[in-house]
């Protein structure tokens, strides 16, 4: 049933505390990547620079295979037994993970040990965060209004941007002041350590949120369920290849620029580390700004016209902005400003998306599962395969994936103002 726009004050102090822990978890898993360029040869042995930047992203894709386990885990545990009690285990794990990172001991100091708990913490961090992107949307997609539903799926990356933007002027400030031998001795453990402080401040502001209504009258209808992954397969498996379809160059375009670029510029390209991680900011910036009008405008136009102008503007667009990847503040400016700005127009309703895919009892399940799965197979293995097979292929495959993605977008029917089940 299709509800009118009506005025509606946004509970944004509710908005802000679902998504203060969405940020944190958001800001360890960027912080490991902008800053891996700096402790890839503390952690694993110093004699092959290559050989141990190649192992810490490997040890960032092999992160990202644990968050289908851990969506599948968490998720059918918010779709239990609630998405408050869900949000705040994965942020202490989450948060947890960060300081144990920032405490490593060396690889000179401890052998192999050193990056044996570095997969550790990031297996704590990848089942984290794969149970806190299906659980935190699902939240926010609860609670809104249908009519306001894009508006406060907005809210989800604004945290997330907010998060990334910190990581990347942390990066920028430290190796401003720092030089790289400071950096790589200690500089780099400095965001780690804050991320376990980020983590307190979230569980506080989470503390005081209330379960959703939605979840509250279809507790006992995920509680009679049997198999409910297959049933996934069995009774929505268009929904389960659309959020597939649409993961795909979501997840792409997240870790290209959020991720990927940042030491594929410094390493492959010759770009100076500040005037990346400036430029990142200041992408991030309009990513931020253009999260609520996103939103808003698919509140008010419909979701599936936003969605493939931006696959169709990515297909076209992602090979001819990667030819500015090289020296130079103002070629990287642009490349960061566009990408993100495009990657606005799914980010700013992904959990509404989503969340409108499958009913109440299965949500937290459902996209906990296939997401983080798509997650997994093509973001987690980004930074790994940019820096394998070099750029130029790379963004080739970005845009082939936004050809796939428009035509899933095409089969999707219009949810603007639609009621959850």
């Amino acid at each position: 049933m299709a509800v009118t726009s009506e005025k509606h004050r946004l509970p944004v102090r509710t908005l802000v505390a679902s998504s203060a822990g969405n940020a944190v978890e958001w800001y360890d898993w960027g912080i490991y990547t902008a800053f891996s360029i700096y402790f890839a040869t503390q952690i694993f042995p110093a004699g092959n620079e290559a050989a141990a930047l190649l192992s810490t992203f490997a040890t960032f894709a092999l992160a990202f295979f644990f968050r289908p386990l851990g969506g599948y885990l968490l998720g059918r545990f918010a779709d239990l037994r609630g998405r408050r009690t869900a949000m705040l285990f994965t942020i202490v794990l989450m948060s947890g993970g960060s300081v144990m990172i920032g405490l490593l001991p060396t690889f000179e100091q401890v052998g192999w040990l050193s990056p044996a708990l570095l997969v550790l913490a990031r297996i704590a961090q990848g089942m984290a965060l794969g149970g806190e992107v299906s659980n935190a949307s699902a939240y926010l997609a609860e609670i809104a209004p249908a009519s306001h539903r894009g508006r406060y799926s907005s809210f989800f990356y604004i945290s997330t941007g907010a998060a990334v933007l910190i990581a990347s002027l942390l990066g920028f400030f430290l190796s401003r002041n720092l030089d790289k031998a400071a950096m790589a001795s200690y500089g780099w453990r400095v965001p780690f350590l804050i991320g376990g402080v980020l983590g307190l401040v979230g569980l506080w502001l989470r503390r005081e949120l209330k379960e959703t209504e939605q979840f509250e009258e279809n507790k006992a209808k995920a509680e009679s369920l049997r198999n409910p992954l297959m049933m996934t397969l069995k009774e929505h498996p268009k929904a389960v290849g659309q959020l597939i379809g649409i993961t795909l160059l979501s997840t792409l375009s997240f870790y290209t620029f959020f991720s990927a670029l940042t030491p594929f510029a410094v390493k492959s390209k010759g770009a100076n580390d500040i005037d990346v991680f400036l430029a990142l900011s200041i992408g991030t910036v309009v990513f931020i700004a253009l999260q609520y009008p996103m939103g808003w405008m698919a509140d008010r136009y419909g979701r599936k016209p936003q969605m493939l102008v931006w696959s169709a503007a990515m297909a076209l667009l992602v090979v001819p902005l990667s030819t500015l990847v090289k020296p130079g503040l103002a070629n990287l400016v642009v490349v960061f400003a566009v990408g993100l700005g495009l990657y606005t127009a799914i980010t700013s309703i992904a959990p509404a998306i989503m969340s409108e895919l499958f009913p109440t009892e299965l949500r937290g399940l459902g996209i906990g599962a296939w997401y983080n799965l798509t997650v997994a197979v093509f973001g987690g293995t980004a930074p790994l395969v940019i820096q394998a097979v070099g750029g130029t292929v790379f963004f080739w495959y970005v845009a082939v994936a936004a050809v796939i993605t428009f035509l899933v977008v095409l089969t999707l029917p219009e949810t603007k103002g639609v009621e959850l089940t």
